[in-house]
């Protein structure tokens, strides 16, 4: 399906307009898949490093998919709509492939869902907007979800989203999802609730420490020798794994490469008033020890900051950096993230 990647404005506008007030976004491109059946938590505990028995119906949880080796594949959420029945949302990686691979042989199908899209309204406002419309919205505390209608079309909320703000995903069919986002922004006008190009995200992500696969990962940044593929230590994912969880793919090799890191995943501010470009490497004197993933300039802090794949001796805040970019050449200086909301108040607000 088409992603509006963007709009006929400066994108800018569309991050000042998350961080302040409210953005509608269209991410059917995330996939879905239905697992259900007596063996459907016993596959998501293996092929996820959740633990899974410990997500009740009406929650759900940030997962990652590891493979054998114990690198990153994929991450995703975790549903839980039953005590057999699950959602799972997943981005670009193989998580579909891994859970089919577990799926064969047991009492559990797998259903891939390709009818239904999902529009994400984030930003400090949505909330405000949706109780208008959704009795309880207020309630629904972080990672919750509800099934319930807007505008009079059955849908599932999500309180969830890639932005680092308050923010709501919004699950519906096709038949129902061009009428439901019309309605939003016809509705929501008046409070500031505009349109958001998909490339935002990669302002909003930046600020937020979220990683976008692969885009983050050796898959593009490659390692000139050795093994490919990411751990979760050096991703600084490690959190995904549910205390003392062993059993899942990957899980001892995942366990052995702990204190083995290549590389940290770490923030880069830049001396600049325009953003790196993804790709552009940073030195430190005349050895190269880092390379920007993704780039932002906000015009809200007038910062320009980046993710960046850093030597894990360079992982240190205020350790001086040199960007040599293809078009940008600047002093730098790493920090660490998330650049915005450190302490996560926002998204997990309650009230």
């Amino acid at each position: 399906m088409g992603t509006p990647w963007f709009y006929d404005h400066d994108p800018a506008k569309d991050h000042v307009a998350i961080r302040t007030a409210a953005g509608l976004m269209d991410v059917s491109g995330l996939k879905k898949l239905h697992v259900t059946g007596p063996h459907a938590s016993a596959i998501l505990d293996y092929a996820t490093t959740r633990n899974v028995e410990k997500i009740q119906p009406g929650r759900s949880a940030y997962c990652t998919f590891l493979n054998d080796e114990g690198t990153f594949i994929d991450d995703g959420i975790l549903y839980r709509t039953g005590p057999n029945s699950w959602f799972v949302v997943h981005g670009g990686g193989s998580a579909h492939e891994t859970l089919a691979a577990a799926a064969y042989g047991r009492n559990v199908a797998l259903l891939f869902d390709d009818d239904l899209h999902d529009i994400s309204l984030q930003g400090p406002l949505a909330v405000d907007f949706l109780e208008k419309h959704v009795p309880g919205i207020r309630n629904l505390a972080y990672f919750g979800h509800l099934q319930t209608t807007l505008f009079k079309r059955p849908v599932l909320i999500s309180r969830t989203g890639y932005t680092g703000e308050r923010g709501y995903e919004i699950f519906a069919r096709a038949q129902d999802v061009g009428d439901i986002w019309d309605a939003i922004l016809a509705d929501g006008a008046s409070m500031g609730v505009v349109p958001a190009a998909f490339n935002a995200l990669d302002a909003l992500r930046v600020e937020s420490y979220l990683l976008f696969f692969p885009f983050d990962n050796s898959q593009v940044h490659p390692f000139p020798t050795g093994p490919q593929g990411d751990t979760l230590w050096e991703l600084g994912l490690d959190f995904t794994v549910s205390p003392n969880k062993v059993g899942f793919r990957g899980a001892e090799a995942h366990y052995r490469a702990k204190g083995k890191e290549r590389f940290k995943i770490y923030g880069v501010e830049i001396d600049a008033k325009e953003p790196a470009a993804n790709g552009d490497p940073l030195f430190d004197g005349d050895r190269q020890v880092g390379i920007i993933t993704q780039g932002m300039y906000s015009t809200l802090t007038n910062r320009s900051l980046a993710i960046a794949r850093l030597d894990v001796d360079k992982a240190v805040p205020g350790t001086p950096l040199t960007l040599a970019g293809a078009t940008l050449n600047a002093k730098a200086t790493a920090q660490p993230l998330p650049f915005d909301d450190p302490d996560k108040k926002k998204r997990t607000a309650k009230g």
